[in-house]
């Protein structure tokens, strides 16, 4: 019983110390907010650049899907931190831009090379014969991929990107490489004022586990409510 009591009062001391004291539990609120507003832009960002870059893939001009395949073994090739680094001091040091909208292109950059991947490889998926039925009914090549190719990829992509979109919401816990006070950076602060090691981050790892569980949460309606449509 002893050793209960002194466990509940070490964790009612822990919490007191780095949630309740002081509000810190706002801090831990508003790095969740930067954190998915993040995750928001950065995904955005993503999705446009993966378009772009898997139709330059998928392109006849050589030189556009010689440029493009390079883009994606550069960002593919090299770690996140790295990229967000040299955006944020190399390339974009000198600009007046906010840190989050450093951050949404430098993670925006790198999720839409992965992005391409899926897109593309959504769209080879697609049979050919479907084109072919475009074609036949008097549609153009660009007419039969609106219509027709791109609504199926959608469908058949859409699982890996909302995944995509989860591992990206946890690559932002590197924000605070260029300190951004996101919700990792936030759990960073609260340790350096609690001397606590343990806590702070023990609080961030739930809130990532809870965040995801709800997207894969939805994530599992979407794959239900897709094979139903099937």
């Amino acid at each position: 019983m002893t050793f209960l009591i002194e466990i509940y009062k070490r964790l009612s001391d822990a919490i007191y110390f780095n949630l309740i004291r002081e509000d810190r539990y706002m801090l831990f609120i508003r790095g969740l907010g930067i954190s998915l507003r993040l995750t928001l832009y950065a995904a955005t960002i993503g999705v446009i650049i993966g378009l772009l870059i898997a139709f330059a893939r998928m392109t006849n001009n050589k030189a556009l899907n010689r440029v493009a395949s390079l883009y994606v073994d550069i960002i593919r090739g090299t770690p996140a931190v790295v990229q967000l680094v040299i955006i944020y001091y190399a390339i974009l040091g000198s600009s007046t831009l906010p840190k989050v909208a450093v951050a949404s292109v430098a993670f925006g950059i790198n999720s839409g090379a992965y992005v391409a991947e899926l897109i593309r490889a959504g769209i080879q998926a697609v049979d050919k014969g479907q084109m072919e039925a475009g074609r036949s009914l008097g549609l153009s090549r660009g007419q039969s991929m609106r219509y027709i190719i791109i609504p199926q990829a959608i469908k058949n992509i859409l699982p890996a990107l909302a995944s995509e979109v989860i591992v990206l919401l946890k690559e932002t816990a590197i924000a605070g490489y260029i300190a951004l006070d996101d919700l990792t950076r936030m759990g960073d602060i609260v340790r350096s004022r609690t001397f606590d090691a343990y806590t702070p981050f023990i609080v961030v790892a739930l809130i990532y586990l809870y965040i995801t569980s709800i997207l894969t949460y939805f994530l599992g309606k979407l794959e239900g409510r897709m094979r139903l449509s099937d």
